[in-house]
C-alpha cells in the first residue's frame, strides 16, 4: 500500500469517528428553530429583541445613569481609596489578624465585607480584591471572602435607611444589627472554612506587605474617580443590560410571570415583605429600604425585620449574576466562573438567614 493511500485511509477513518462538537450542535439546532420562527412567527424574533431591550432600557438609563446610584458607586470607590490611603486597610489587617489565627484562615478574608458596609460592593471588590492576591490568599480563601460579603450591606445608604425602618416597626435595632451585620463575619467564615473552603491557613504580619499606597494623596483621589467611572460604564452598567435583558426574554415568552410567584410566596413564607423583598432581589436593596420606610409602622413588624436582613446582603441579582464575576475576576485573577459559584451559594444563605431571623428570633426582637 502506497503511503499515500495510507494516509488518505487514515484522514477518512479520522473524520468518520471525529464527533461534532457539542457547541456546533447546539448553534445548528439554534439556526433551525430560528428559520422555523421566521416562516410561522415572524414577529418573534423581532418581539423577543424588542422585549430585552425595553426591560433593560429603563434600569441601564434610569437606574444605573440617571440616579444617584451611579454617583454613589463612583463615590464609593473613592471613599476606598481614600481610607486605604489612610491606612485603613493595614489597621483592618491588624485587628483581624486574631480572628484569622484563631479560624486559620488568612484575615483579608473580611476586608471585602467591611469595605462593603462603608462604601460599595463595587468598591469592594475592587479593592479588596487584590489586597487578597498580595496578601497571598489561596483561591479557597478568595472564594470564602466572597461567601462573606455577600451577607453585609452593599451600600452604607441601605444600611442608613434601614435603621430608620428598623425604628419604625419597634424592633430591638441594636440586636438586630449584631446578629445580621456582625455575627455573620464570624458565623460565615467559620462555616465556610470547614465546610466548601479548606485551603485556608492564617498569616503572620511580618509575612504580610504594607497595604497603604504611598502616591501623593491628591493623586489617589482623581485616580480613585476614574477607576469608580471605570467601575460604572465598563462593569455596572454591562451587568445590568446582561440581567434585565435576559429577564424580559423571559417575560416575552411567558416564563417570568412564574418566576414573579414563586418568589413571592417565597418571601411570604420566610416572613419577608414581598414588595421590599423582590425589590431588593431585582432591583436595588436601597430602593426596597426607602420604599419600607412608608410602610413599617402599619406591617407585621417582622416583616420588616426580615426585609431588613434580606436587604443587608450582596442584592440585587445582577451584582450577583453580574458584577461580581466580573470585577472579581478582574481584580482577583480568578476566574469569573469561581467567582460567581461562592456568590451565589452565600445569597442563598442569606436568604435562609433573613428567614431563620425574622421567623424563629422575631418575637425576641420585637419590643
Amino acid at each position: 500500500m502506497s503511503e499515500e493511500k495510507k494516509t488518505g485511509e487514515q484522514k477518512a477513518e479520522r473524520m468518520q469517528t471525529k464527533q461534532m462538537p457539542k457547541m456546533t450542535i447546539v448553534g445548528l439546532c439554534l439556526f433551525a428553530l430560528a428559520m422555523i420562527a421566521l416562516f410561522a412567527w415572524p414577529n418573534a424574533l423581532n418581539g423577543g429583541f424588542s422585549a430585552m431591550v425595553n426591560r433593560a432600557h429603563p434600569v441601564v438609563i434610569n437606574t444605573g445613569i440617571l440616579s444617584t446610584m451611579s454617583v454613589s458607586i463612583v463615590i464609593s470607590v473613592i471613599m476606598g481609596r481614600i481610607l486605604e490611603r489612610l491606612g485603613f486597610t493595614d489597621a483592618l489587617m491588624r485587628i483581624f489578624l486574631p480572628i484569622g489565627k484563631l479560624l486559620n484562615f488568612n484575615a483579608a478574608v473580611l476586608i471585602p465585607a467591611i469595605y462593603n458596609i462603608l462604601g460599595d460592593i463595587n468598591a469592594a471588590g475592587r479593592i479588596s480584591g487584590p489586597i487578597l492576591v498580595r496578601s497571598g490568599a489561596t483561591e479557597d480563601e478568595k472564594k470564602l471572602a466572597i461567601f462573606t460579603m455577600v451577607q453585609s450591606e452593599q451600600s452604607f445608604s441601605t444600611f442608613m435607611i434601614g435603621l430608620g425602618c428598623l425604628g419604625l416597626a419597634g424592633a430591638r435595632v441594636f440586636a438586630v444589627v449584631i446578629i445580621a451585620i456582625f455575627l455573620p463575619l464570624l458565623i460565615c467564615p467559620l462555616l465556610g472554612r470547614y465546610t466548601l473552603y479548606r485551603n485556608c491557613k492564617s498569616v503572620e504580619l511580618e509575612e504580610l506587605p504594607i497595604f497603604t499606597p504611598e502616591t501623593p494623596f491628591l493623586n489617589s483621589v482623581f485616580a480613585a474617580g476614574q477607576e469608580g467611572m471605570n467601575t460604572l460604564l465598563l462593569l455596572v452598567l454591562p451587568a445590568f443590560a446582561v440581567v434585565f435583558g435576559f429577564i424580559g426574554l423571559l417575560d416575552f415568552i411567558g416564563l417570568w410571570q412564574y418566576v414573579n410567584s414563586f418568589l413571592t410566596t417565597m418571601l411570604e413564607v420566610l416572613n419577608i415583605d414581598p414588595a421590599t423583598g423582590l425589590l431588593s432581589i431585582m432591583a436595588s436593596p436601597t430602593l426596597a429600604m426607602t420604599n419600607l420606610t412608608e410602610t413599617a409602622a402599619t406591617i407585621d413588624p417582622r416583616w420588616v425585620v426580615g426585609s431588613f436582613v434580606m436587604g443587608a446582603s450582596g442584592f440585587p441579582l445582577s451584582v450577583i449574576v453580574g458584577q461580581i464575576p466580573l470585577i472579581w475576576s478582574n481584580a482577583c485573577e480568578m476566574k469569573p466562573m469561581d467567582a460567581l459559584k461562592p456568590a451565589l451559594i452565600g445569597i442563598v444563605f442569606r436568604v435562609l438567614t433573613a428567614g431563620f431571623i425574622a421567623t424563629v428570633l422575631g418575637g425576641l426582637l420585637i419590643r
